[in-house]
């Protein structure tokens, strides 16, 4: 299997990026907010539980989010791999999935890390909220708060895969062909290894 986690800010071409790598590479998308939706419609053991801290205003814990993402490597054993979008956002959250790919004779390939500027961010969300409907994409202080609450939380979780020599930082400005064929190199570097 080929397993890889998608990083980047908000704004930063993540969706559009793993849309193609899905396509290509033929993987499973694993986004932990499709995942607490379906759970939660579904009305899943889980999901009722995610429910439970969603409908308080809290963040799902990690083993509630871990035992979703495990439900979805049942289904898809014989998956060609899988795009982790959006997770793990924090490095427990990244020893937690470690611990439970382990389990599964599993392993992250790699770490794609799309790095965009904050004022391009601020540039393509602000565009973004016009069509997009999301509050959070209409405001600049808001976008702003979202980027730094990023760089605070989750970028250190690159350096958790930096010294297991995982990480690709793939520059995320330019024409989307050109980043998908930079993140396609990174990839296929990581496959002839």
């Amino acid at each position: 299997m080929l397993n890889l986690v998608l990083f980047g800010p908000p704004g930063a071409g993540k969706g559009t990026q793993s849309q193609h790598l899905v396509e290509h590479y033929n993987l499973i998308h694993i986004s932990t907010g499709d995942l607490l939706r379906a759970e939660r419609k579904a009305g899943t053991p889980l999901g009722k539980k995610a429910e439970e801290y969603m409908t308080k205003g809290n963040l799902v814990p990690d083993e509630v989010v871990i035992g979703m993402i495990e439900n979805k490597l049942k289904e898809n054993k014989d998956a060609k791999g899988i795009i982790f979008d959006g997770f793990p956002r924090t490095t427990n959250q990244a020893e937690a999935l470690d611990t439970l790919l382990k389990s599964h004779n599993e392993t992250i390939d790699a770490v794609l890390s799309l790095h965009v500027d904050e004022e391009e961010l601020v540039k393509r969300l602000l565009e973004r909220g016009k069509t997009s409907g999301r509050v959070d994409d209409q405001k600049e202080e808001l976008i702003r708060n979202r980027v730094q609450v990023y760089r605070n939380e989750t970028e250190v979780v690159a350096d958790y895969y930096k010294k297991q020599d995982k990480l690709h930082v793939i520059e995320g400005v330019g024409e989307i062909s050109e980043i998908t064929a930079a993140i396609r190199g990174a990839v296929e570097q990581v496959k002839a290894s």
